[in-house]
């Protein structure tokens, strides 16, 4: 770190990168500082707001060399909420950095050629695509009223606000008769959500928050497991079985396994609406349930799909792929760096080989990206 830096410099640098996470990368003599706000290939000045041995925090003071890529926010409170990153990058760029982080980190962490990242599926809309959103109350003396929004960046206040452009306008109009009556209590946490059209699924359950690219994701995991092979299919984590009964036709049989009982119930009769009758659902954790599932079925001739929350796959379910040898496994990850992670514990001794990794942009405006990975099993 140079002598002469301390919190509350300001210095000026050239931005060559997007780290994952959203923050443009520039040096000062070598030194990283991660800047929010900017974009390849401008100049700007900073002021240091936190100091490590190896890199530093800074805020944006001014642009002093814009980019061609930078353009208007459409958003008011962009910059102070925190839901979003991108705003200020033109689409086309936004991709352009989602898939160069997603290979870098395949490389970095994983291991990987970053050639098997394929180009970022975009969002047919960029805006006004998020079908659920929660939202907090938060007790102003200053407006001596009750504030509703997100959390400020890298803070616990909430940003007061009048409708959030990356979601769908039916929730926009929710949020503001939430407004108009506002919960009592500071610290409420509310869930605002567009029900999906013909599932069925209890008010706490995930499922995907983009509708638009949804027929992209499940192209992507259709596409991947026909040309695996497969002829049976084990959903993990299957949540309301969205992917099982998207990918029902294409396989003899099926299992799903998931912990949320209620959703276990939703994906029951979800199968049943569409008379589906090649597959079964069971409740319980996926590590715990995995052993048995995997040794009713024929490994060689079987499919599992992963999509696990943020924090990746548990190890356990890891080692019992690699003991029990899958013709395939499509991992679903909204979380690059731990899919990395997995993906590299899996192949590790060439039991398995990653043949693509489709990134999908379930997420526009922000840091997230969905990837859907196809990993074969190496004869």
């Amino acid at each position: 770190m140079p002598d002469i830096l301390s919190v509350g410099s300001r210095i000026e640098l050239s931005i060559h990168d997007l780290a994952f996470g959203g923050s443009g990368v520039g040096r000062y003599e070598e030194f990283v500082v991660f800047v929010p706000f900017v974009c390849i290939g401008e100049r700007v000045e900073v002021e240091l707001v936190e100091l490590k041995k190896s890199f530093a925090k800074a805020r944006l003071v001014r642009v002093l060399q814009p980019s061609a890529d930078r353009v208007e926010p459409m958003c008011e409170y962009y910059g102070t909420c925190g839901g979003c990153q991108y705003q200020h990058i033109a689409y086309p760029a936004q991709l352009r950095a989602k898939h160069k982080q997603i290979a870098d980190l395949m490389q970095r962490i994983g291991g990987f050629d970053g050639a098997v990242v394929r180009p970022v599926v975009p969002c047919p809309s960029p805006y006004s695509y998020r079908n659920r959103i929660m939202v907090r109350t938060q007790w102003s003396k200053e407006l001596n009223r009750m504030k509703v929004g997100f959390l400020e960046d890298e803070s616990r206040f909430v940003v007061d606000m009048n409708q959030c452009r990356i979601t769908e306008p039916a929730l926009n109009d929710e949020l503001k008769r939430l407004r108009e009556n506002p919960p009592p209590k500071s610290g409420v946490k509310a869930v605002l959500r567009v029900p999906p059209e013909d599932w069925d699924l209890p008010n706490d359950s995930f499922f995907q928050n983009n509708f638009q690219l949804l027929p992209g994701l499940v192209a992507a995991v259709r596409d991947a497991f026909k040309a695996g092979g497969s002829r049976c299919l084990i959903d993990a984590y299957c949540g309301v079985g969205f992917f099982s009964i998207e990918l029902a036709d294409l396989c003899q049989r099926f299992a799903g396994i998931e912990i949320d009982a209620m959703a276990v119930r939703s994906a029951k009769k979800n199968a049943a609406d569409r008379n589906i009758t090649n597959g079964e659902y069971l409740l319980g954790p996926a590590e715990t349930l995995l052993p048995q599932v995997v040794g009713s079925f024929n490994a060689a001739e079987t499919t599992i799909i992963l999509d696990p929350p943020r924090v990746g796959c548990a190890p356990s379910a890891i080692e019992l792929l690699r003991r029990t040898l899958p013709r395939q496994v499509i991992y679903v990850s909204c979380h690059p760096a731990t899919l990395a992670r997995d993906l590299k514990t899996l192949c590790e001794g060439g039991l398995f080989r990653l043949e693509s990794i489709t990134p999908l942009d379930m997420f526009p405006q922000t840091q997230h990206v969905e990837c859907v990975a196809d990993v074969r099993r190496v004869s």
